[in-house]
């Protein structure tokens, strides 16, 4: 689920790697296209750090490990539902960021997109904890695994995103040139809207 979502966040042209083919074709190098990529990267990583990493510190989450869960597949239902039925747009503010701030651009993007909050329940699914009575040793060795698992979900998350999206990327501005977006994409904003509720939904189901 986590090389499968990071690929459906490369395709998707919404996470930036159009962005990537514009740096390349405005400075005529394909060099500034792997530069985008790896700034775009940086920011998506960051955007799946700060969502994951306080749940992997928080001790309390051994206790309530299923509640926990089930509220975010809960959220990500609620999340989803609202992008299918009443808002299909993107955020305005996201327009006027500078282009040479695509770090900064990619990590709104994911949070505005719900991107980092449809890792966590993937996260806590891996994250299964022992009953909480363990001793206050074994919960602090469980944080300092939760924390390399969550630091760990988000570089294996990045990744996949990262070459799903490069690989376009360089097809476009090499090979298949602009008009194939014109003339051969489709729009993945309700798709990815629906992979939301379906992850939600999946979240409730291995939970229960």
């Amino acid at each position: 689920m986590l090389v499968a979502s990071g690929i459906y966040h490369g395709v998707n042209p919404a996470m930036g790697w159009p962005l990537s083919v514009s740096a390349a074709l405005m400075e005529r190098r394909f060099t500034a296209l792997l530069s985008a990529l790896g700034a775009l990267a940086l920011g998506h990583f960051l955007a799946m750090a700060m969502i994951l990493l306080p749940f992997s510190m928080l001790r309390w989450l051994f206790t309530w490990h299923r509640e926990v869960q089930v509220f975010a597949a809960i959220l990500l239902i609620a999340l989803g539902s609202f992008y299918l039925i009443f808002y299909r747009r993107h955020p305005r503010f996201l327009a006027r960021i500078p282009p040479g701030k695509l770090t900064l651009w990619s990590f709104l993007v994911a949070l505005a997109h719900g991107a980092g909050l449809m890792l966590v329940p993937i996260y806590l699914g891996i994250c299964q904890t022992p009953v909480p009575d363990a001793g206050h040793q074994a919960a602090t060795e469980l944080m300092t695994g939760s924390l390399s698992i969550a630091v760990l979900v988000a570089v294996l998350h990045t990744l996949a995103m990262m070459v799903s999206g490069g690989v376009i990327a360089a097809l476009v501005y090499r090979y298949v040139g602009l008009k194939f977006l014109q003339q051969s994409w489709f729009n993945l904003d309700l798709v990815w809207a629906a992979s939301l509720v379906l992850a939600g939904v999946l979240t409730l189901v291995f939970a229960h």
